[in-house]
């Protein structure tokens, strides 16, 4: 089953208080919550407020954003243990990170091979730890086609190793759900916006049609997950309001 929530980062200018605020204002069931900002990476403190806030709201910690890039973050000075750390005190059940640092096309063989000696290596931790772990489907990175975010999966080869799933820039809805259907078995979250360009957001209500069925297809994977919201136009509140009725609307639609 899916259920509504928000990246954190879409309102990176608000507190941890005011995010919750506001996606309670909104209905919405849970947030990711990223470690640049609200809870940055080994500071625990600010995790355990951040889930107490999370909590006594009613709402869930659905993810910890972390931006560890597999094969590149601990060699520049951010080890996963503390990231992982910060996981375990925020209450969150699955790390969000990026494997690598270039995309697919361009990294060698042996670059290739570091990287995913690295994923194996943190979801094995995460699994000892009782945290899952996945890789955002995303540009600039080893998952940023249909084909290399399966390629990936199978390479890594660890039950704790999961993919997020958003539409790329110039993918056709029909290589959209090429690519949310072979993901179905590891799928993860889902990440929901409606953009022309990253910086030419529109109202959500503008992909009704496709986001219904990118949904419908993304709740057939096994288990609860979330469809959260990732940025908004103008980075309005008000038109996260907005675009959270237009999702939860979809998301009926779409069950």
């Amino acid at each position: 089953m899916l259920h509504p929530g928000l990246v954190s980062i879409t309102f990176r200018k608000l507190t941890p208080a005011e995010v919750v605020a506001l996606v309670r204002r909104a209905g919405l069931q849970g947030i990711e919550w990223g470690g640049d900002i609200h809870v940055p990476h080994g500071d625990l403190g600010r995790a355990r407020e951040v889930r107490e806030l999370t909590q006594e709201a009613g709402l869930t910690v659905a993810a910890y954003g972390s931006y560890y890039r597999a094969g590149h973050s601990e060699d520049a000075g951010l080890p996963f243990a503390k990231v992982l750390e910060s996981a375990l005190e925020l209450g969150a059940p699955l790390i969000r990170i990026w494997a690598g640092a270039a995309g697919s096309d361009g990294v060698g063989e042996e670059a290739r091979w570091h990287i995913i000696a690295d994923l194996k290596r943190i979801s094995e931790l995460g699994a000892r730890a009782g945290v899952r772990i996945a890789a955002e489907f995303h540009g600039g990175t080893l998952a940023d086609t249909n084909a290399s975010a399966g390629q990936l999966l199978l390479e890594v080869d660890h039950p704790n190793f999961y993919s997020y799933w958003q539409p790329l820039a110039d993918m056709s809805d029909a290589v959209c759900l090429e690519g949310l259907a072979a993901l179905q078995p590891r799928l993860a979250h889902v990440h929901v916006f409606q953009w022309r360009t990253h910086l030419d957001r529109r109202p959500l209500a503008e992909g009704r049609a496709r986001w219904t069925e990118f949904l419908r297809s993304a709740a057939k994977a096994p288990s609860d997950r979330y469809a959260m919201l990732e940025f908004v136009q103008d980075d309005a509140p008000e038109n996260f309001l907005r675009d959270a009725a237009t999702l939860k609307e979809v998301l009926a639609a779409s069950a």
